[in-house]
């Protein structure tokens, strides 16, 4: 919103020497944030002058020019640049005549866009300032003639100070207005905030307005007939006549500058006296060519496929939501937010009838976004409008078209008004200083109260507070605290951190989750976020092990078209990411997102709840079919390592990524969740065979009796994720390198089997026996069953096993191989004899013989 000084200066005191960044400062202090300043950018000397006469002057471009003496100050007086009364000028405009007073800038004067005038040499003469025009005064866009202030209606002196005259010398302020307070989308509300801040006199310009009553009705109907909507689309409307209006009659100079500087830009004097009173009031107004309105008015939805031709020459489809004012030939506006081009005012316009009227914000907002048609009228109607100001409104509108365009107000008109008083609100006792931490004192409450333009009432242990016409955002005690706080002070608040009250933060959810992304960006991954949009092949490549279909859902209205379905997986985005950024030169990655995934379940049909519209409040009913309509949504974890781990440098060669990186990654994740994992060899059809891995999670801490998400006996396991490297064959399809390693887990049901609490296990103090054992296996058993077999063989002496070697060569038998483990024996009660620890290896080779045919290799 944009404040013309002289203008707020009209309704509340400014004191002599204010600035903009004074006005700006108090604006700020209430709670409106700044947005800037504007101005004509023009310095003096800029003066009326006279024509005295012209010669026109042929040139050899084609060009005609006019050398002409102008009178620009009283004769024998000094001109406003010291100079001399009458000065030669160069002008190409032929639109003037001799005797016409028009607008001189001398030489020492600077026009909009830093222009300086000075005397100088064109066309073989010497012109001694230029004769401006409309635009070059910034006032318009009219440039192919000088002005003439005749067609402005002023006949000034010669000399007179120009900028003073067309109100050049003015200046505005612009704030930020939010969304909930409507009424500062004006200077009374400018003004009104302005006296709350500096305590200055506020003079309501809506007070002195005189509203006659209408004798003679105009007829208007209010028929808002649409089912869905849970208010009436109109609940004030106001006519007035007036006829013998002058519609070509100028629009004064003070009225244009005013309306350039708050941003509008002028067009006709009817036109422009709507959009005056808009500013000065808030309340949007309309004009109609009342000879070309066709019986009454009729407030009404639109019928299905009603089209309206708009002021802006467009030929718009309506919607059934859409309110409209119509006569009996037809829509002749759209509602709050454009009129229509049939009863536009034009120059031949006589008589007019006037609208001020109160439309539902959220039918405006939503017809004015539905036609990509924002207006200054469309902008207040959304945020509400104060209903008690129409018939005023529609009162200064026939006042300034009496005086400027000579017109006549007539008695016909109409008042429907049916709009409901804001409800009042209890505050009780001691509840805002509470609130917001100040002690504040009952006369400071009730005197900011009624500043804002509340009345109070005294009730039991409490204020019954009845909120004023212009705010409708004051609803709950809490927004009367705010304005309390902001009446009598932000500086009034201490900046105290408050103390955060027990049993607040984080979720059990939220934390793991949180903790899950740390973990893993603390080993040195990079987090990433993907669009869930997928193809459906992507969807069945990564979401299955086999060639099964993966339920999907389907977008009704996909961004992309080859895109359509919601992910059931995170990796095809984490493959996008990762082409990306290869091909951008990153060479090396190690990616990984936490998000969701979407999936349905067979034979239920998603998304087909009916959405609620958007003014009424949704039963239980309707937001449990909603929920019913959304898929299950899973927390997942996906991971994509390529390139190399380690970069090489000196005395280091260079270490690639691959199922180990993502393995290890995994067991940071599970062992931060405290969930045990079980790594076994898998086969997934976009993985390589003999490269993949399933991972399984076993429950080995139970909850203290509490119900976890998942329903499973405490010592079994459960698949929870995947990892291995992509066939060569898909990393070329997708432009990696040939080794790329992925691993995805089903975080949400990691989450349900993490441990509520996370026990540290005591360091022994006594020594370790370390040993050794090579077996002798076929081929095809894993070495991590070898492995389970020996830690179950040797018990609990067991503190440490890990492959070190998988031997194939000479020595071992053909289709065998030989896995050599260290094993690492502690007690924490007593030191380990040699005895011991080889008891509980043989005691492990024996389980492994047991189970799988291994035999010692010595």
């Amino acid at each position: 919103m944009r404040i013309p000084l002289s203008w707020l200066a009209e309704f509340v005191e400014l004191p002599a020497g204010t600035t903009i960044a004074d006005v700006h400062a108090a604006l700020v202090s209430v709670g409106l944030e700044e947005e800037g300043s504007h101005d004509f950018d023009i310095t003096g000397p800029v003066v009326v002058g006279e024509v005295l006469e012209f010669t026109e002057e042929p040139q050899s471009n084609g060009k005609t020019i006019r050398w002409c003496s102008v009178r620009v100050a009283a004769a024998g007086e000094t001109a406003g640049d010291g100079g001399a009364d009458v000065r030669g000028i160069v002008c190409g405009a032929p639109n003037f005549f001799v005797g016409d007073k028009v607008v001189v800038t001398l030489p020492g004067a600077v026009l909009p866009g830093n222009f300086a005038i000075a005397a100088r040499k064109t066309y073989g003469h010497v012109s001694d300032g230029m004769i401006a025009s409309t635009r070059e005064l910034g006032l318009g866009d009219e440039h192919d003639g000088i002005l003439r202030l005749s067609t402005l209606g002023l006949d000034p002196e010669v000399g007179t100070d120009a900028l003073a005259l067309l109100g050049l010398n003015d200046a505005a302020v612009e704030v930020n207005v939010t969304p909930d307070r409507g009424y500062a989308f004006s200077i009374r509300g400018i003004a009104r905030e302005y006296a709350h801040a500096t305590g200055a006199v506020f003079r309501d310009p809506a007070a002195v307005v005189p509203v006659a009553a209408a004798e003679n009705g105009f007829s208007v109907t209010i028929d808002d007939r649409a089912p869905i909507r849970a208010r009436v689309g109109a609940t004030v409307f106001v006519t007035r006549v007036v006829r013998g209006i002058d519609a070509t009659r100028p629009t004064p100079a003070w009225m244009i500058a005013r309306l350039k500087l708050a941003g509008i830009r002028s067009i006709s004097l009817v036109v422009d006296i709507t959009n005056y009173v808009m500013l000065e009031l808030g309340q949007p107004l309309h004009g109609y060519d009342l000879d070309t309105i066709q019986g009454g008015i009729v407030v009404r939805r639109a019928e299905s496929g009603e089209t309206l031709l708009t002021l802006d020459g467009q030929n718009r489809v309506l919607n059934p939501e859409d309110l409209l004012i119509t006569d009996d030939a037809g829509a002749i506006g759209l509602a709050g937010v454009m009129g229509g081009l049939q009863t536009e005012i034009t120059d031949a316009t006589t008589n007019v009838l006037v609208e001020a009227a109160n439309f539902d914000p959220i039918s405006i907002a939503r017809s004015a976004r539905r036609h990509k048609l924002p207006s200054e009228a469309s902008k207040r109607f959304e945020r509400g409008v104060d209903p008690e100001v129409a018939a005023t409104a529609a009162a200064r509108v026939v006042q300034l078209l009496e005086e400027l365009a000579g017109g006549r107000a007539e008695n016909a008109g109409s008042h429907f008004h049916a709009h409901n008083p804001l409800s009042p609100i209890f505050l009780p006792d001691g509840y805002i200083s509470k609130l917001v931490g100040v002690d504040y004192t009952d006369e400071e409450i009730s005197d900011s109260l009624i500043e804002i333009g509340a009345t109070l009432e005294h009730g039991h242990d409490g204020l019954i507070v009845s909120p004023p016409s212009w705010r409708p955002d004051l609803t709950h005690k809490s927004s009367l605290a705010e304005e309390v706080a902001r009446i009598v002070g932000y500086s009034r608040i201490p900046s105290i951190l408050p103390t955060a009250p027990p049993g607040r933060g984080l979720t059990r959810e939220q934390r793991l989750r949180r903790l899950s992304a740390e973990t893993l960006a603390a080993a040195g991954l990079t987090e990433v976020l993907a669009y869930p949009f997928v193809s459906s092949t992507s969807n069945t490549l990564f979401a299955s092990s086999d060639d099964s279909a993966v339920p999907a859902i389907r977008l009704a209205n996909p961004l992309d078209a080859e895109v359509p379905f919601l992910r059931a997986t995170l990796l095809p985005g984490l493959i996008d990411i990762a082409r990306r950024n290869l091909s951008r030169g990153l060479t090396d990655l190690a990616l990984y997102e936490v998000g969701a995934v979407f999936e349905p379940e067979e034979g239920i049909h998603y998304g087909v709840a009916e959405v609620p519209p958007g003014a009424a409040i949704p039963s239980q009913e309707t937001l449990d079919a909603l929920d019913a309509s959304i898929p299950p949504q899973p927390w997942h974890v996906g991971m994509l390592f390529l390139g190399n781990s380690v970069e090489k440098q000196p005395g280091q060669p260079a270490l690639g990524s691959g199922i180990a990186e993502a393995l290890d990654a995994v067991r940071l994740l599970t062992d931060a969740l405290d969930v045990t994992l079980t790594v076994r060899q898998g086969i997934h059809k976009a993985l390589h065979p003999g490269r993949t891995a399933e991972l399984f999670a076993t429950i080995v801490n139970h909850h203290d009796g509490e119900e976890t998400a998942v329903s499973i006996d405490a010592t079994s396991e459960i698949p929870v994720g995947y990892a291995g490297e992509l066939l060569p064959a898909h990393s070329d399809e997708f432009d990696l390198p040939r080794v790329v390693a992925v691993a995805e887990l089903d975080l949400s049901l990691l989450m349900a089997l993490a441990a509520r609490s996370v026990e540290a296990t005591p360091l022994s103090s006594y020594p370790a026996a370390t040993q050794d054992v090579s077996l002798v296996v076929p081929v095809g058993v894993p070495a991590g069953d070898v492995r389970e077999a020996l830690v179950q063989g040797a018990g609990e002496l067991l503190e440490n096993i890990r492959v070190v070697d998988d031997y194939r060569a000479a020595g071992i038998e053909e289709g065998h191989k030989s896995l050599t483990f260290a094993l690492r024996f502690r007690s924490s009660e007593r030191t380990l004899t040699a005895a011991e620890a080889s008891e509980a290896r043989v005691a492990g080779v024996a389980e492994a013989a047991l189970r799988f045919g291994a035999v010692s290799r010595e």
